[in-house]
């Protein structure tokens, strides 16, 4: 499949993908089917979970077995790179991981609870492990971080990222909401196995860098990790064990760990980057500034979320899916942002650098503070439809794609600048793991969803999405008001 993409260098006579290594061909192709994939169950699993032929589940089990979902993928991008770093290497690892993903869409596919809750583990498992190390692996396919040519390949990478998720709501979610939900999963398998063979008949072209293990664990180090390892898992067994043995076990018994966890891993993460006296008295600072930008941005992702489970319920129970009289899945609406995404990330790359020429170009503060206050206005607008549906009616679902289209202008402005502020604010000890640490802003926001969802708050609720857009707007304002003392605390970091 790569190949048919590829072009002669006009130069060389060699091929190329659009002027870049042949090998970013494998690699935009494994994480589009990925892409594919993740979204098109991630549409589904939200509808999948409510649906009398479904799980039958009320709205907020659904929304937090969602929100932990979506916490345990990006949580677990942090050890998924470290076995990219310490034990298989990054080709290895994500052959593996492509793997098990496709198994884990394969066990969604069989139509039983248990099964079902075991196919969630295994994607997010497998997603994790993917997630750190497919980008490492672009990387290595250029002459270091001055090569002129990465920011382009990066470009064209993150398109197939976009590709996949728009293409998949609307294959996967029209065949699993009109002909059969656990077919629509199996075509997350399919999408998923095209993905893993593609990528071992391309890995010719990738780096060899990428079958490095860049840190091997010793024999003592792999011996004393198997046995913690093992101890842990024993522990998790002989408890839950317990708890079904007893009658007691109930998935809250699942569900409310995992949100402790993604709320407390992240605390103790920061607080033990914090606290390392190797530190210099600038990184010090700098780590306090983060801290700012960390906060706001599981605020951020808190809200942005529940775009897959707040606003997908709201839309299947009360919104008049339809445009012009023509009726759609309520999936479809998942395909929004991943096409707005496409038409403008270009505008604004070349509207910042249209002001950067100009000396005009917000700071980065700035741009993190709209993308909250933007955020929180989605919510603010949701309030509308909210109002329209509680009076009895059904919503337009151009109040929906309002919606999705603030958020995407929000993450535009926010989540580039986050993914940058945080290698350019990273500790130079910690300057590896600090993508990992960005991650677990979205593990902590999506706990918080998740925790409330247990707890009994209705999202859905005018009261509830009120005070969510509020804090967004009031975190966003404080950030503004207070962009002199971060700024401080950054240092030489613009």
């Amino acid at each position: 499949m790569a190949s048919s993409l590829t072009k002669d260098s006009p130069s060389s006579g060699e091929k190329t993908f659009f002027g870049h290594p042949r090998g970013l061909a494998t690699l935009f192709m494994t994480e589009m089917w990925e892409r594919f994939s993740y979204y098109g169950m991630r549409a589904l699993l939200p509808l999948y979970l409510i649906a009398p032929g479904g799980l039958d589940m009320n709205a907020g089990t659904a929304t937090a077995i969602y929100s932990v979902y979506l916490s345990l993928v990006y949580l677990l991008a942090m050890p998924g790179g470290w076995f990219g770093d310490r034990v298989w290497g990054p080709r290895k690892t994500v052959a593996i991981a492509g793997g098990v993903i496709m198994l884990g869409h394969l066990t969604l596919a069989l139509p039983s609870e248990g099964t079902f809750f075991a196919g969630l583990g295994l994607v997010a498992i497998g997603s994790g492990l993917l997630k750190s190390n497919i980008s490492t692996m672009v990387g290595h396919l250029y002459d270091g971080p001055e090569d002129p040519r990465r920011d382009g390949g990066f470009t064209i990478f993150y398109m197939g990222i976009n590709m996949g998720a728009f293409a998949a709501p609307l294959v996967i979610g029209t065949v699993g909401e009109n002909v059969n939900w656990h077919l629509g999963f199996a075509l997350a398998a399919l999408g998923m196995g095209l993905g893993v063979v593609q990528f071992l008949i391309g890995t010719r072209h990738l780096n060899e860098r990428s079958l490095v293990v860049p840190k091997p664990l010793s024999k003592d180090e792999r011996a004393a990790t198997l046995r913690k390892s093992m101890i842990w898992l024993g522990v998790a067994a002989v408890f839950y064990i317990g708890t079904v043995v007893t009658g007691v076990y109930t998935l809250n018994w699942l569900l409310v760990p995992i949100t402790i966890a993604g709320l407390v891993i992240p605390v103790m993460v920061l607080t033990r980057i914090k606290r390392d006296k190797e530190l210099s008295a600038s990184e010090q600072s700098k780590m306090t500034g983060y801290i700012w930008f960390f906060v706001a941005a599981a605020i951020f992702w808190m809200i942005y979320d529940q775009g897959g489970s707040t606003l997908s319920i709201f839309a299947e129970s009360s919104a008049e899916n339809s445009v012009f009289g023509w009726a759609f899945p309520v999936s479809w609406y998942q395909s929004v942002n991943p096409v707005l995404i496409m038409a403008l990330a270009p505008v604004f790359a070349a509207f910042w650098l249209a002001l950067n020429r100009r000396g005009k170009e917000p700071s980065t503060i700035v741009k993190f503070s709209s993308g909250l206050v933007l955020v929180g206005a989605s919510f603010f607008v949701f309030l509308m439809p909210l109002t329209i549906a509680g009076d009895g009616h059904k919503a337009a679902a151009m109040w929906l794609v309002a919606i999705y289209f603030i958020q995407t202008v929000a993450e535009l402005t926010l989540s580039p600048v986050g993914l940058s502020v945080t290698t350019k604010m990273a500790p130079e000890k910690y300057a590896s793991q600090m993508m990992g640490v960005w991650f677990l802003a979205v593990t902590a926001g999506d706990c918080t969803t998740g925790l409330l969802s247990l707890a009994g708050v209705g999202l859905n609720g005018t009261g509830v999405v009120a005070l969510e857009a509020t804090l967004a707007v009031a975190a966003g304002i404080a950030i503004f008001m207070y962009r002199g003392k971060v700024k401080q605390l950054m240092g030489e970091v613009r």
